[in-house]
């Protein structure tokens, strides 16, 4: 009988796995995703949280230094729309500075946050406060959980 040169082991998944986390390190590593508080890519300014409770869906925008009358806050076909401009900070032309890291995010932006389906778009409320923008999207009256009484 003769011996085979090739060696087949009989669950082939943990190779598949391994293989498939190489990949995607790969990936990462390629792009320069990291964690930690500078992760995001840029231009995802501004950071926001999204949240809901029993009664609507809750956005926070955190945006430190945009005037709130810049702002503007629109929904259109599910989806909540953030939008305005940070101004670049003014340096003062008489000194002369060497900027060695300049991580302040400024010029125009846009997101868009896709909202549930059980979203009322009649009923939305918006208010800024400390840098934070605050959006609450009332849910649907029909979708909010119900007791029924048994006859």
């Amino acid at each position: 009988m003769k011996g085979s040169f090739t060696r087949f082991s009989s669950d082939v998944f943990p190779d598949f796995e391994r293989l498939l986390q190489e990949q995607m390190d790969a990936v990462v590593r390629n792009f320069g995703v990291a964690s930690g508080i500078r992760a995001g890519a840029r231009g995802t300014f501004p950071p926001i949280n999204i949240g809901s409770t029993v009664d609507a869906i809750e956005v926070v925008a955190f945006l430190a230094g945009v005037d709130p009358q810049a702002l503007q806050v629109s929904i259109d076909k599910g989806l909540l729309i953030l939008s305005g401009e940070r101004p670049a900070a003014v340096a003062d032309a008489a000194e002369r500075k060497i900027v060695y890291a300049d991580e302040r995010f400024s010029g125009k932006f846009r997101r868009v946050v896709s909202l549930p389906d059980d979203a009322d778009p009649a009923r939305v409320e918006a208010k800024y406060a400390d840098g934070c923008l605050r959006v609450t999207v009332m849910k649907r009256e029909s979708s909010k959980p119900r007791l029924i009484q048994v006859q």
